[in-house]
Parts: structure tokens; C-alpha cells; sequence
């Protein structure tokens, strides 16, 4: 066997068989080829870790900053199949985020439809709008908690102080029961607690374009608190050829270690 370069470092494998190859995608990575190298995606890094006689293919995508589960057909023949198991919605998916402030009910479901935010800078953005497309994402409070935020010491004094403040937050599990683009994220700042660390839709868009320019600033950094946002696809279950199949992983450091430990 050839020994493929930093094989280990490609992602976690979560489940793999004949037919499907289950993975736990890093924050940070896309799904989809860029102009970067070979492990710049998470279909190049399957590339590579199934070797050329295979052509994966993605089932379901998540966006750049989310981590979390991703299900890859080995062939056309699975793909076919897990494509209409997709299509049908008969597949149940969950979430955790780490939203601002606290989230007041224990539980409930956010029905808002969404659309292009035509107001918007940033092409890709979508809103609530009543002439949209319907959405609904119910949720759970799992935990709600307080901490300071982290503070860079190269801010500036008046910038310390106000993010030196004990601020509150909210882990929440989630579950869309309607698959829109950026679904969640809207839907979590439309009632008023976006995720952490979401520089699209935490208030301020300008920390996306930032981003994509390559100008942010440690006083942007330090305002998102988190490297990325506090999204996380930590469960899917659906039915596969007779079988009952349900995969789970768990946040990434980043993510556990914010709330781990805080005060209630």
C-alpha cells in the first residue's frame, strides 16, 4: 500500500462501507474544489483518501465556518439513491450553536420565510422576507450561560473595557426542518440571538467582507470572540437499504471549550 501524505490529517472518519463514507468535516474547510491545493476541500481531500479509482460525491454540504457530519457516496449507483432520500426530507438532522444572550423559552420553533436580502453587500446573503421561500427550525435550550469574553491585549484600552464585560450566552440544539441556505443563521438572528462568531449575520456584514479581503482587524477578532462560527452538525439519522442508520460526533475544541466550565 502506498502511503498517502498526511492521511491522518485529512478528517475524521465516522463511518465507511461499501457504499458510503460518512466524515466529520472540520471548521474551516470547504466543501467544493477551490483554486488552493489538493487539501483545500473536503471532495479533494475524499479524492484522495479513496484514491483514483473513485469518484465521491458529496450528499449534502455544509457552509465553510460549520463543522460537522457529511455523508459521501462512493458511486453513482449510492449517490442516486441518498440523493432521493435527501429530496423526500426523510432524514432527521441536528444541531448545536452557541448564540448571544439568553434564549427565554425552553423550546420552540421558528417559522420564517426566506429569500435574497436584496439591501445587502454581500451576494450570497439571504433574509426573512414574507414573500419567501416557507422555512422552520425548531430548537432546544440545552444550556444557558454566562462568561467574559476574551480580550486581546493589543486592543486599545476603551475596547478592552467593553469586551472585558461579562456577557451572556446560549447553547442550543436544533433541528431545521426545512433545508435553506444558511437556514439556521438567519433564522437565529432573525429572533434576535445570532450565532457566535457569524460575521454574515451577527449584525455587523462588514466582518464577512473583512474576511474576504483579508483586512480584518484584531478588534473585529476580538468582537467575534470565536474564529468561526458556533455551528455544528452534530447528528444525522436516516434509512439506508433497509438498515436504520444514526451517526453522531461531537463540537471541536473551539466550540466545547467556551461553554465548558462558564457559570450558569
Amino acid at each position: 500500500m502506498v502511503e498517502v501524505p498526511h492521511l491522518n490529517t485529512l478528517f475524521e472518519v465516522i463511518h465507511e462501507d461499501d457504499d458510503l463514507l460518512i466524515v466529520h468535516k472540520p471548521a474551516d474547510l470547504v466543501c467544493h474544489p477551490t483554486k488552493g491545493d489538493e487539501y483545500s476541500s473536503l471532495i479533494s481531500r475524499a479524492r484522495i483518501y479513496l484514491k483514483a479509482d473513485k469518484e465521491p460525491r458529496m450528499v449534502n454540504r455544509l457552509d465553510r465556518e460549520t463543522s460537522g457530519l457529511v455523508v459521501i457516496a462512493k458511486h453513482a449507483e449510492a449517490a442516486g439513491e441518498l440523493g432521493k432520500i435527501w429530496e423526500t426530507r426523510t432524514i432527521t438532522k441536528e444541531y448545536v450553536a452557541i448564540v448571544h444572550g439568553h434564549v427565554a423559552a425552553e423550546r420552540g420553533i421558528i417559522d420564517a420565510p426566506l429569500g435574497k436580502d436584496e439591501a445587502s453587500k454581500v451576494a450570497i446573503k439571504d433574509c426573512v422576507r414574507t414573500d419567501g421561500t416557507p422555512a422552520q427550525t425548531e430548537f432546544f435550550v440545552e444550556r444557558r450561560f454566562t462568561r467574559n469574553s476574551p480580550v486581546d491585549s493589543s486592543l486599545a484600552e476603551p475596547f478592552r473595557a467593553d469586551f472585558a464585560i461579562e456577557k451572556k450566552f446560549t447553547l442550543l440544539r436544533l433541528i431545521p426542518r426545512s433545508g435553506r441556505k444558511h437556514q439556521i443563521r438567519i433564522h437565529l438572528s432573525h429572533i434576535g440571538h445570532p450565532i457566535v462568531g457569524d460575521k454574515l449575520y451577527g449584525g455587523d456584514e462588514d466582518l464577512y467582507l473583512a474576511l474576504v479581503e483579508r483586512r480584518l482587524t484584531a478588534e473585529q477578532r476580538t468582537r467575534l470572540i470565536l474564529p468561526t462560527h458556533a455551528l455544528h452538525a452534530g447528528r444525522l439519522r436516516f434509512q439506508w437499504r433497509g438498515r436504520d442508520l444514526d451517526f453522531a460526533c461531537a463540537p471541536e475544541p473551539d466550540f466545547t471549550n467556551f461553554w465548558a466550565g462558564a457559570a450558569a
